[in-house]
């Protein structure tokens, strides 16, 4: 009884030394956590106030489009609210099958397997695939679902320089020719904004026997033909083994999926934790999902859209003098490199009406603090007029330094 009262009273201690949150409130400047009372849209509501959003994920800009309501409404109709178990068991939909049918043939792949989240589809499938004997290699910036997954896998796990493809060949190069060797990556960066080096990484895995995994919940949507991802972007969907997705940002919707081979998927639905042991996704959520999915298919000129507002602030932003790093997409990091001016920043663009997302360490190395600025279909030139300007505003109030020295990646190996 002793050790457990201690461990207790320990744990306690862990939680109340924890002050960074407090500190920020009794600041006025704690940006986590902002209740919203409208659609996630171009514009919100914020404690009664509209707000510009350039926070948001929904990169199309479907969340509060009619028909994606529409589909949620008629599915709760015809299936109530929830399935009431798992996949495994009594929890599959006919249409659960439908989507994952139509997800299969929108990546290219010969099957898909739909997850209540995309974290617990990285969670499941990365854990799930090898073995203690294996080897998983990961970009250093990967999200951090694909750093927990590496971790319950018991595999040894083996990072890699930010985007940097020597590094990778040196790491593989030591590696044993027999081993079985994962190669995780996000597709899109989803703070620095940029794009895998996918042509190089294919050769290599190509060179060395190793797999590749590509996250694409930034790249859906936003890259290839249809949106169709990353590896379509590049052309290398036949290179790459397994596609991941979520629904929570272009699909407009809650859950992910995992695309691959017929035997791969096979396996993954008989020894993926996360599938197995998690209550289904919602009707709700995979008929909007599908609505979502018909919408980007029919309508291409939502991509064309994104790409011209992306274009157009990262113009502006550039304009204004302010470090955007090495972006490529509609993730716009805009560098302050300090933790408290990044937090005053964001606590004076709310006040003016503009939602970022602030980005601190550790999240990031202390000199890689930024605020991350997303650009949505939806968004009209105006709106991105009214950000510009409001952001360069608060750096100038701020003290921000627009002339810092440019990006340097920063190794956290």
């Amino acid at each position: 009884m002793g050790n457990i009262l201690r461990n207790k009273i320990l744990a306690r201690e862990k939680s109340a030394a924890y002050q960074a949150g407090e500190r920020a409130m009794a600041q006025g400047a704690y940006p986590y956590f902002r209740s919203i009372s409208s659609a996630q849209d171009t514009e919100v509501i914020i404690q009664g106030k509209k707000v510009l959003m350039f926070g948001s994920n929904a990169y199309l800009g479907l969340t509060n489009h009619p028909k994606v309501k529409e589909a949620a409404t008629k599915a709760i109709e015809v299936y109530g609210t929830g399935c009431a178990g798992s996949r495994f068991l009594n929890g599959t939909l006919d249409i659960h099958i439908e989507l994952e049918n139509r997800l299969a043939d929108y990546v290219k792949k010969d099957a898909a397997l739909v997850f209540s989240t995309g974290f617990q589809v990285n969670l499941g499938v990365i854990s799930s695939l090898t073995g203690r004997n294996d080897y998983i290699l990961l970009d250093e910036y990967n999200h951090a679902s694909i750093i927990d997954g590496s971790r319950l896998s018991f595999s040894k796990v083996i990072k890699y320089r930010h985007n940097d493809m020597q590094d990778l060949e040196q790491k593989l190069r030591k590696l044993p020719a027999d081993a079985i060797k994962l190669i995780v990556v996000d597709g899109v960066f989803s703070m620095e904004g940029d794009i895998v080096k996918l042509p190089e990484l294919v050769a290599l895995a190509e060179l060395y026997g190793g797999s590749i995994m590509v996250d694409d919940a930034h790249g859906l949507g936003v890259l290839g033909d249809q949106g169709a991802g990353t590896a379509a972007h590049f052309n290398l969907t036949d290179q790459v083994d397994l596609i991941m997705g979520t629904f929570s940002k272009s699909l407009a919707s809650l859950g992910g999926f995992i695309a691959s081979d017929y035997d791969t998927i096979n396996y993954l639905k008989h020894h993926a934790r996360s599938l197995i042991f998690s209550a289904s996704m919602s009707p709700s959520s995979v008929a909007s999902t599908i609505a979502a999915l018909d919408i980007i298919q029919s309508e291409p000129e939502r991509i064309e859209q994104l790409w011209a507002n992306t274009r157009y602030a990262t113009q502006l932003l550039r304009e204004e003098g302010l470090d955007l790093g090495p972006t490529e997409t509609p993730i716009i990091p805009i560098y302050i490199r300090d933790n408290d001016k990044t937090f005053q920043v964001t606590k004076m663009l709310q006040d003016n009406g503009i939602f970022v997302n602030p980005v601190v360490a550790p999240a990031v190395p202390a000199n890689s603090t930024l605020i991350r600025l997303s650009v949505m279909a939806t968004h009209t030139f105006s709106q991105i007029e009214e950000a510009v300007t409001k952001i360069a505003s608060a750096f100038k109030l701020c003290g921000v330094d627009t002339n810092a020295a440019a990006y340097e990646t920063n190794s956290a190996c």
